[in-house]
């Protein structure tokens, strides 16, 4: 069941990415969504190549992705992104629904585990202080509006820091519990 899982990842993810690369071009390495769809990509690949072996970057994917998929629902589709065109259509389809689910659902159930919970965290962490800094030298605007940091407070950037950091921590251990 994981081979077929990871191999309808794949196509999906192919399919989100054409999609992506066609509006966004390069700039789809500043969304942490495509980043995280990108890593699924690959560990799927590593998964159909190397079995078990892959089970760290599998594990660093459904981390990732659980992000995507959470700071998408529960942040930026009530921030106005809007159900409907966030999670069912375009690349949000694949991105931020239908390959968070899959391969989450996969990698819990059906493959080996491993990884450190802090991988994830790390990983994350960095990737959201390159965007702050970015946004600060004003050679970048977002791309979510919380690392927008001339918007908002310097209280505000540092309080979604704090909860987007908690957030993925909260993930890394939970699916590390989850998949015990």
């Amino acid at each position: 069941m994981a081979e077929l899982a990871n191999l309808a990842v794949i196509v999906l993810e192919v399919l989100g990415l054409r999609i992506s690369i066609s509006r966004r071009h390069w700039q789809i390495f500043a969304y942490y969504t495509q980043l995280s769809n990108l890593v699924t990509l690959v560990s799927s690949i590593a998964f159909l190549l190397l079995g078990g072996s892959a089970a760290p970057l599998r594990y660093l994917s459904s981390c990732m992705l659980g992000m995507t998929f959470l700071v998408t629902l529960l942040v930026l589709v009530p921030m106005g992104g809007g159900f409907k065109r966030m999670m069912l259509s375009g690349n949000g389809l694949y991105h931020h629904t239908l390959c968070p689910i899959i391969s989450i659902t996969s990698y819990i159930y059906w493959e080996p585990h491993a990884g450190s919970w802090l991988l994830p965290v790390i990983v994350t962490t960095v990737y959201g202080l390159v965007m702050l800094y970015l946004n600060y030298k004003r050679r970048f605007d977002g791309p979510y509006p919380f690392f927008r940091v001339h918007n908002q407070s310097t209280a505000a950037s540092v309080t979604w820091t704090l909860v987007l950091i908690a957030a993925i921590s909260a993930i890394s251990l939970g699916v590390g519990l989850v998949a015990r």
